[in-house]
């Protein structure tokens, strides 16, 4: 995480906020021969103190999970390269605005049993954000594919003991800066991410 307080200050809600609306993330192990990494769906409960996931079974990490492991999710969404030219300021250099949140905890495995569980509760929280559409349920699958397909993954819980996130916005720069770096992104941009940054930009205080 980047170590400037001044882009770190987001209170731990908006940061659990964040982590829950985005719902996925970068997941990372240690292992013997070093990193392990996996892209992963996530759901965050509402205090932030644990979450549910899934991994294809012949995922390296699940191996691991002999017993549970330390782990952290790398939750990131909007990001975009800032012009020196942009704050209208001389003598500023190149950098780059992301948003960042890393979930810190213990990550174990679930019993199989509990597999069902943790893909409807995904699935529907997934589903609801996508209204006025009805919903697809795991009902609608025929049962033998469903099973057969089940037997591929496993389901994962990990205790989240700590949260810090990043949101790196100009706010080390005057809003009058700010503002011009965050038209700039605006303007050069290639599309919903760049725009989501901007506007990120735009609400955000100066240090």
């Amino acid at each position: 995480m980047h170590p400037n307080p001044a882009f770190r200050k987001t209170s731990e809600n908006r940061n659990i906020e964040f982590a829950r609306e985005r719902s996925f993330g970068v997941l990372a192990v240690n292992a013997q021969d070093g990193p392990l990494i996996s892209h992963v769906p996530f759901q965050l409960s509402e205090d932030g103190a644990s979450l549910e996931a899934h991994l294809v079974r012949s995922n390296p990490i699940v191996r691991l999970l002999q017993e549970p492991v330390a782990a952290v999710i790398a939750v990131s969404d909007g990001d975009a390269y800032i012009s020196p030219d942009w704050y209208g300021v001389e003598n500023q250099v190149p950098t780059w605005n992301y948003v960042a949140v890393h979930l810190r905890g213990t990550l174990s495995r679930l019993d199989d049993e509990k597999l069902h569980g943790v893909l409807e509760r995904l699935s529907a929280a997934m589903e609801s954000r996508l209204a006025p559409k009805a919903p697809w349920k795991i009902s609608k699958m025929n049962r033998d594919i469903y099973t057969k397909m089940q037997r591929q993954i496993v389901p994962l819980a990990m205790q989240v003991d700590d949260i810090q996130g990043t949101w790196k916005l100009s706010q080390n720069k005057s809003a009058e800066a700010r503002e011009g770096a965050a038209q700039g992104v605006r303007g050069a941009g290639v599309g919903s991410e760049t725009d989501k940054m901007a506007s990120l930009m735009e609400l955000v205080q100066s240090d």
